[in-house]
């Protein structure tokens, strides 16, 4: 018991940790994504998903290994088509991703739709100009410039 308590102590930075540095165990259980089917909206709630569990459960693994996992949970309908086309695509060596995030930013702007204008809106509210939001920003000007 000695011994271990002082492997704790020495190697503590190391013990109940996963792969790759994480903080994770390995055996803990990780909410794999719903299946994405192209229904409008769900593109961006699929994709955090995805890169949830690729961070938590596959991080050493290879691009194209993440890649075909993210592939098994595009389903039904005209998302399978398109699967199929990407797979066949990949197979052939017409389409190559460096990074999961390449490919990651192809599917979404496959099935995106409406939701690139959420997410610009989204950012743009984000922005400050001197310790200000945008929002707050925009406010004073339009009360400068209107004379308001």
């Amino acid at each position: 018991m000695q011994a271990q308590i002082q492997a704790l102590i020495t190697g503590g930075a190391a013990v109940g940790r996963g792969t790759e540095g994480s903080n994770m165990e390995p055996h803990m259980k990780v909410a794999k994504p719903s299946v994405f089917n192209r229904e409008v909206g769900r593109v961006g709630g699929f994709i955090t998903a995805c890169k949830l569990y690729l961070r938590m459960k596959m991080r050493g693994a290879m691009v194209e290994e993440q890649i075909q996992w993210i592939l098994l949970y595009v389903q039904e309908e005209s998302a399978d088509v398109w699967k199929e086309n990407m797979l066949e695509d990949l197979e052939a060596g017409e389409v190559e991703y460096k990074s999961v995030g390449e490919f990651l930013a192809e599917l979404k702007r496959e099935f995106g739709g409406g939701d690139e204008e959420a997410v610009k809106v989204a950012e743009l509210r984000k922005l400050e100009q001197g310790g200000r939001t945008m929002e707050e920003f925009v406010q004073e000007e339009v009360c400068i410039r209107g004379g308001h």
